[in-house]
């Protein structure tokens, strides 16, 4: 298990409703393969630097986590199916 940053990006233009449930089901993606997490950040919503797919401001979210390679790779690939994400990074954080 290593310890991982994660930050995504959610679309602004959909309900609120819609904004929530897409962190919680990326969350549980990583919660379902035993990994947990250990700090969770809404950092709410935020102009991008760059229209992204015609997107000027999106809801930022990072996750700190403890998880293995496979929870992380298909958390990898459900952000890149889920149309409300705009961008997201996996940073593997250095151990202490």
């Amino acid at each position: 298990m290593n310890k991982y940053e994660i930050m995504f990006i959610v679309k602004s233009t959909i309900d609120e409703q819609t904004i929530k449930d897409t962190a919680i089901s990326l969350k549980r993606v990583i919660t379902e393969r035993k990994g947990k997490i250990t700090n969770e950040r809404d950092m709410g919503r935020k102009d991008l630097a760059y229209p992204i797919k015609k997107e000027i401001s999106g809801f930022y979210f990072i996750f700190n986590c403890i998880a293995d390679k496979e929870a992380i790779t298909e958390f990898d690939r459900r952000t890149k199916l889920n149309e409300n994400v705009l961008r997201h990074l996996v940073i593997k954080l250095d151990e202490e």
